[in-house]
Order: structure tokens, then sequence, then C-alpha cells
């Protein structure tokens, strides 16, 4: 569904936005403080924080300074038990699919090996399969790259994937194939896992590589802001 024009709500906007101003971890903020990470004057955040406060979003003390509410840890509670990663990464991998034609699929670290989480294969004759699940090993392979490189990995070939934000292998685990990798983050920027595209070597031109970058970026930016990432 694309929406005809986008629908906000200034006065919930704002509040959400006074509720962010905590998201760098402070536990504390005094009026000051919030107006700055704001820009609101403080006669407005006084007044939504009074609205936020009826509702348990926030707390003002006795000195003054703001602290979020027990609301939150209630609605975040809700959450973790409702929470399901399959539920934002696979139409996600759905989506390029059906952008690039190729197959597509989500990888985790665990230990020294990649994890297989959830794949979605392209309708063609020749494709790259696997089976969910499957346990790789993180010394070859795009995804595998990734994340190694995003788990902090030192030394300047990592640190060169870090700084361009995917990695493009081909033929590293197979002669035959080529497979492009990003890193999907979640809260606090934590790496969360990789999003790839495995092709057939001789497709990926240097036009199906930025094809493919471009694509594999956009998804793995939207899926982490689901995710609770903030850029």
């Amino acid at each position: 569904m694309t929406p005809q024009k986008e629908q906000k709500v200034e006065a919930v906007e704002r509040a959400l936005t006074i509720l962010n101003a905590f998201s760098d971890g402070a536990s504390r903020l005094t009026l000051n403080e919030i107006a700055n990470a704001t820009g609101f004057y403080p006669s407005t955040i006084l007044r939504l924080a009074a609205s936020l406060e009826r509702f348990g979003y926030l707390v003002r003390e006795e000195d003054g300074r703001f602290r979020l509410g027990a609301t939150l840890f209630r609605l975040g509670s809700t959450y973790q038990r409702s929470f399901n990663l399959a539920d934002y990464v696979r139409p996600v991998l759905r989506q390029i699919v059906d952008a690039l034609e190729e197959t597509a699929a989500f990888y985790v670290r665990d230990g020294e090996k990649r994890i297989c989480l959830f794949r979605h294969h392209a309708n063609r004759l020749f494709r790259h399969h696997l089976e969910e699940g499957v346990a790789l090993p993180l010394d070859r392979g795009a995804t595998a790259r990734v994340l190694v490189a995003f788990s902090g990995e030192p030394g300047q070939f990592y640190e060169d994937i870090r700084e361009k934000g995917y990695y493009i292998s081909m033929g590293e685990r197979d002669p035959d194939t080529a497979a492009t990798g990003v890193p999907v983050f979640g809260i606090d920027q934590k790496l969360v896992g990789a999003l790839g595209v495995t092709t057939h070597r001789q497709r990926l031109t240097a036009e199906a590589q930025s094809k493919h970058i471009q694509c594999l970026q956009k998804a793995a930016r939207e899926l982490s802001l689901r995710l609770g990432a903030r850029f």
C-alpha cells in the first residue's frame, strides 16, 4: 500500500521527539538539555511533557529533571514478548528478490560460523540453493565478511568494508557464484545480521553490482530502522 500523502500529527511527533531525546542512554535530562536535543522551546516541552506525564511516559522529579516513565517499560515488555524477527526480515527478502530476481538471504553470526536464518529463492532455473539453518564458515563469502567486519574485527581489509558499507565476493566459496552483503543494525546500532544476494558469477556485471548494492543498502536501512536503529 502506497499512501497518497504522508500524514503527520505535529503534536504527536513533537511528543515522540521529546522521548527520543533519551535514546542516547541518558537516564535523566534537564529542561534545557531536552530543548537542546529537540530544538523546541522550553514552553513547548513543558506543555507536551504534562500530557506525557499523565499517561506515564515521562516523569518529572523534584529537582526538575525528567526521566522516562513506567509505561514505556510495560510497552517494551509487551513488544519483547511479541517480537518475531521473521516478521520483519521475510517481507524484506521478498522485496529484494522481486527487485533483483536473485536469491536473497539473511545471516547471523554464531561464534565462528554464520547461520542462514532466512532465505527467499528467486524463480530461476539456475540459482544458488541453500536451506535455512545451514551453518557456513566466516572466512569467505559476502555476508561472512560483513558479519566479521561489523563485529569490530581489526585490520585494513575489514576497515575498508566498514567504510564502504558492503562487500562483494566473487567465487570465494563457490567458483561459479558471486554475492553482495550489507549489514543490518538494531537498537544502539548493534549488529543484528547481514542481508545478502547470491547470483551466478557471470551475471554480476558492473551494472548489476551497482544495482545490487543500491537495493541491498536501501533494504538494510529500512529494516534497521524497523529494528530500532537510528542513523
